[in-house]
């Protein structure tokens, strides 16, 4: 056990989300006492998990959104894809909770608003990095170069990934290395037929499984997903992962975690005698009290802009731009990735096939862009990968239908169906030091901790990406056989920054102290006891799903620290 004397934890950690559950349980395993502090209510899996409002027939109107309620106070997070009436509490209140909007630049940002941050509704595709992505910074020029590789990571993703049980197929491409996978969920039909067609007239395209972290075969105190659908209202049964399905359980088993809900954490003190940070400074949520905490080590994990947003309010006569900002990057280089550019593609065949079932995730077609030597010029550098969906029209066709149970059950599965297979583009973002997140000099929220602003617009490179992406997506619909196909997206506008909730890169890592916030081990350069492992850290943000790499970061990062502090260095 290592000694709290003069601390009252080992380890304070920011946030309880995908980092900060993992942060948690690997340093109290290492023996740790922690603290996780959270922002958020407080919400118990299994209780209230699925919502106090859930089922949705015990809602008014059952369940459809109350447009005025969420208007007036969950204007942004309503308009992302998986926010719910059912599920409203999982995220953050805007009204309560609000940041800056300039509508010449205007940003999404969604927030979680309890215990298990996004993590309870995130979209779960878990990707590895691979070793041109590591590289891409420097060899483009693009970005400061990643002080690590992936052979550094690649141990870290298999462990991250066998803890929390990622579903898919190997590939044996370079561009995705393959990982520790369960068994691949099941295909339709139509996707059958149209990988056969790209397999023939497109053989450059990879068709495969979404590689996602909901499990297909049980774990301890997890059981394998059973199809029922709504994954963005909390899953009872922990199949997919989940701060609160996973990580938490674990740490709490160890003794040695303490975790308080409501805790918002306004700034770091930072003692210039020790080069440490001496306390947190915490406000709670409920009411207004002010308290502090002291630990040998902190790990930030309560997102890329709310520790940044922390970090910037946590400036002092040593760093008056910014905690841990001698360099002066600290909230520049933010990255999102990019959406909405498609294509869907029409299919009559397999009319017969019932549409069974509720698969909680759709296929994946890799990167396939300036993957290849001898590739010529395509116009930008870097590249993307496209995320698809299908389904059926009879669901449609039965809504007026009559009758009830088995009698319209089989009677829909009669009705002639048609396909629609959606391929959408997931493009990387470069890393560009005007993209920033400030602070307000006017505007605070109800605690007194200044706004955050965003300023931030999409490239030449992210442009000239997209379009491709759009002749692609048709190249690939009409060697897949589609009768006809209907592009989506503005490839000239894109998406509003924020809307791909990848936003990351704001404190990032680097060899250079000068160019970078954080050393390879996630550790500031400046302050040797603050550690960083949410999307913050990272250099580049490659064209994959990111929390894979967030999860590897950080149970990377607890090791190093833990022997940092057991060797008597920190």
């Amino acid at each position: 056990m290592i000694s709290t004397k003069n601390y009252d934890f080992d380890a304070i950690v920011v946030g309880s989300g995908i980092t900060g559950g993992w942060a948690a349980k690997e340093l109290t395993e290492k023996g740790l006492k922690v603290l996780v502090l959270e922002r958020g209510r407080d919400l118990q899996h299994g209780s209230g998990y699925l919502g106090e409002h859930a089922p949705s027939w015990k809602l008014p109107f059952n369940g459809k959104p109350d447009r005025v309620l969420e208007s007036e106070e969950y204007e942004v997070q309503s308009k992302v894809y998986a926010f719910r009436a059912a599920n409203r509490h999982f995220w953050n209140n805007d009204k309560h909770n609000p940041y800056s909007i300039d509508e010449s630049t205007p940003f999404e940002w969604y927030r979680g608003g309890g215990v298990g941050g996004r993590s309870l509704m995130w979209g779960r595709q878990s990707y590895r990095w691979s070793e041109q992505d590591f590289e891409a910074n420097a060899k483009d020029g693009h970005g400061t170069p990643w002080p690590v590789s992936y052979q550094d990571i690649a141990p870290w993703y298999s462990y991250v990934e066998k803890f929390i049980g990622v579903n898919g197929k190997k590939e044996g491409l370079p561009q995705l290395p393959d990982g520790e996978f369960q068994k691949p969920m099941e295909w339709y039909a139509i996707e059958k037929t149209i990988q056969q067609r790209l397999q023939k007239k497109a053989p450059d395209i990879t068709l495969t499984n979404a590689r996602t972290a909901i499990l297909t075969e049980n774990l301890a105190g997890r059981s394998a997903c059973h199809f029922c659908g709504p994954c963005e209202n909390g899953c009872s049964t922990g199949s997919y992962f989940s701060s609160q399905s996973s990580t938490l359980p674990a740490a709490r088993a160890t003794k040695n975690l303490t975790l308080r809900a409501n805790a918002v954490v306004e700034r770091l003190e930072y003692d210039s005698a020790t080069g440490n940070i001496s306390k947190v400074h915490v406000i709670d949520a409920i009411t207004k009290q002010r308290s502090t905490f002291a630990g040998r080590v902190v790990f930030l994990c309560a997102s890329t802009v709310g520790s940044t947003q922390l970090l910037l309010n946590s400036a002092s006569e040593a760093f008056p731009n910014g905690l841990a900002n001698s360099s002066g990057v600290l909230g520049h280089y933010l990255m999102d990735h990019f959406l909405g550019i498609g294509v869907a593609g029409m299919f009559p065949e397999h009319s017969d096939t019932y549409y069974y079932g509720n698969r909680p995730t759709g296929l994946y077609i890799p990167r396939f862009r300036n993957v290849q030597k001898q590739e010529q010029d395509v116009g930008f550098v870097r590249g993307y990968g496209f995320q698809t969906a299908v389904n059926s029209s009879n669901w449609t066709a039965g809504v007026n239908q009559k009758g009830f149970g088995a009698k319209l059950k089989n009677h829909l599965s009669s009705i002639p169906t048609s396909w629609t297979f959606y391929a959408g583009g997931f493009g990387e973002c470069l890393p560009q030091k005007r993209n920033k997140v400030y602070l307000s000099k006017t505007k605070k929220d109800h605690f007194g901790i200044p706004q955050v602003v965003f300023d931030f617009s999409w490239g030449d490179n992210e442009k000239a990406m997209a379009m491709d992406i759009r002749e692609q997506g048709n190249r690939i619909m009409k060697a897949a056989g589609a009768a006809f196909s209907i592009p989506t997206g503005n490839t000239e506008t894109l998406s509003i920054p924020g809307a791909g909730i990848h936003e990351m890169g704001t404190a990032r890592m680097g060899n250079d102290p000068a160019e970078s916030v954080l050393n390879k081990y996630n550790q500031a350069h400046d302050v040797p006891n603050l550690f960083i492992t949410d999307g913050s850290f990272m250099a580049s943000s490659s064209c994959v799903n990111p929390s894979l790499t967030y999860m590897a970061f950080t149970a990377r990062a607890c090791d190093y620290a833990v022997k940092q502090i057991r060797a008597g260095v920190i």
